[in-house]
């Protein structure tokens, strides 16, 4: 007897995969030639949790478990591109999640240190990136939240979550030239925030764009004045 695949035919895959960069990636100001070929190359469907699948090029944030969720793609493409990742950067990115993310960082940089503090997420993203051919990534369980200076300093960092406070521990983590992408404030009023090191103790921050994500666990706090 003949088994039966449920899958989708390859080539749906790649016209939805397509759709997703033209239709959603596109339009969000992502047009960095070497990002939209990334977007193409990597199977963003390989990341998303079996029971999400059909939902991987779908313009909307994928639930990963424990709280979390995975960024949408324009998102994750807009914040890829506003970083500027080099062949020869050393990577830091808080939040591992489904690893997608991770894959797209390490395919552009040199080393990509991944941190996340849900083991289940560390666990499941090995063998991932390991199916995608990625090799040059070290995923660790911890809480990155207020920074992680283990391998540092860096040539750039990503904030996978929002922080309501933007802790000084990762600018100081940064290389003269290092790049902090990091969304701060609290919903539904949060920015999206490239600071980069001058060098000597001096940073230069601009804004991006306005969006809305879930926090760090553990993130830092605003300080609550008593009167």
């Amino acid at each position: 007897m003949n088994s039966i695949v449920s899958t989708v035919p390859r080539i749906d895959i790649e016209h939805a995969r397509f759709n997703m960069v033209e239709q959603q990636i596109r339009p969000w100001d992502v047009l960095d030639p070497v990002v939209l070929d990334l977007l193409m190359r990597i199977r963003r469907e390989d990341f998303v949790p079996a029971g999400h699948r059909a939902l991987a090029f779908a313009d909307l944030e994928i639930p990963l478990g424990h709280g979390e969720t995975m960024l949408s793609p324009k998102l994750e493409a807009r914040m890829l591109q506003e970083l500027g990742v080099q062949q020869d950067d050393s990577i830091l990115e808080v939040g591992t999640g489904s690893g997608y993310m991770t894959a797209l960082l390490a395919s552009l940089g040199r080393h990509v240190y991944s941190v996340d503090i849900v083991p289940d997420f560390t666990r499941a993203a090995a063998p991932r990136l390991s199916a995608a051919g990625i090799r040059n990534v070290t995923l660790e369980t911890g809480d990155a939240a207020r920074g992680w200076d283990k391998h540092g300093p860096y040539d750039a960092i990503v904030l996978t979550g929002s922080v309501p406070v933007l802790p000084e521990s990762f600018q100081s983590s940064l290389k003269p030239g290092g790049r902090l992408l990091a969304v701060v404030g609290a919903a539904p009023a949060m920015q999206a925030r490239l600071i980069t090191c001058a060098g000597n103790n001096a940073f230069r921050t601009v804004a991006l764009f306005e969006t809305c994500i879930a926090p760090l666990k553990n993130a830092q706090q605003p300080q609550r004045f008593v009167f």
